[in-house]
């Protein structure tokens, strides 16, 4: 499916759509590795595709934005282990991270109306369940920002938004509680620094998994990344009169319309031209830039 690196001192085991992730070489098989070595690539996806060829410096960028945020909430228990093992040739675009027993839950916070949930208002004035006020357009910032979690399902199927409800099932009362305020408090703590900066975040989703060491639920895989998150230019959507043009994303975007307009999604789809590779990677660089300040 993919093209991954071998690297030394690492054993590749996995390979996602973006990412490729590695364990300790000398660890058996079919042994609980205690670390992993998650590498992002330059590979792009859209429409469940994987796409040709990647952005430039997509892995870098997003793994740089990924350990800034870390370094904002510091007091956040998270995956992320000392670097020095880190081979030289993949260290710009790799997290060595502590193995965790990761529950089965996106936790998905809301602080726009947008999306699937713009979609699902618009039928039932609500968005996964739960009753939102009458009159609200596409854009639109929620009164409160929302939890709404999703079943994280099998390799090779599509991600469930579920209930509050559904979650204390699958997870217990007491972590799908804890889940569900850890992300609240994420989410409003990360839209508050980008406010300051400019950018809205409108939407994002953590992975948390349970520290086999001392059972403390931990902020795992990427975090507030263009590819996780949505993030649109705060002056553009207080100034913009198109409702698409005030919600521009610092994402693939670019790739998605690109893809739409040339692509009727059969067969293979077309090699992304190097102008729409670049404009992507622009923006990637872009928020960066205006989150981080280098």
């Amino acid at each position: 499916m993919t093209d991954y690196a071998e690297l030394p001192g690492w054993t590749h085991f996995y390979s996602g759509k973006v990412r490729d992730l590695y364990r300790p070489a000398g660890v058996p098989a079919d042994a609980p590795a205690p670390e992993i070595l998650v590498v992002a690539s330059d590979r792009v996806s859209a429409f469940d595709f994987v796409l040709s060829p990647g952005i430039p410096e997509k892995g870098a960028l997003l793994t740089s934005l990924s350990n800034w945020w870390f370094n904002q909430l510091p007091d956040v228990p998270n995956h992320l282990l000392p670097a020095e093992t880190i081979p030289a040739s993949v260290a710009a675009r790799s997290m060595r991270a502590k193995t965790l027993n990761m529950f089965p839950i996106e936790a998905v916070v809301r602080g726009y109306l947008t999306g699937s949930g713009w979609a699902e208002y618009r039928e039932t004035q609500s968005v996964c369940g739960i009753p939102l006020p009458a009159g609200l357009k596409n854009g639109d910032r929620l009164p409160e920002p929302l939890y709404t979690p999703a079943y994280k399902a099998p390799l090779g199927e599509h991600d469930e938004n579920i209930s509050f409800e559904r979650s204390v099932e699958l997870v217990g009362a007491e972590d799908a509680a804890a889940l569900r305020d850890l992300a609240l408090d994420i989410y409003r703590r990360a839209a508050a620094i980008a406010e300051k900066r400019g950018v809205i975040l409108a939407d994002t989703k953590f992975e948390f998994g349970r520290n086999p060491e001392n059972g403390e639920i931990t902020l795992a895989d990427e975090v507030l990344t263009s590819d996780s998150s949505r993030y649109w230019d705060a002056e553009v959507y207080a100034t913009a009169g198109d409702p698409a043009a005030r919600m521009a994303s610092f994402d693939k975007q670019i790739v998605r319309d690109w893809l739409a307009a040339n692509w009727d999604k059969t067969g293979t789809p077309p090699e992304l031209p190097v102008e729409i590779r670049e404009r992507t990677a622009a923006r990637y660089r872009e928020l960066l830039e205006r989150l981080t300040g280098h």
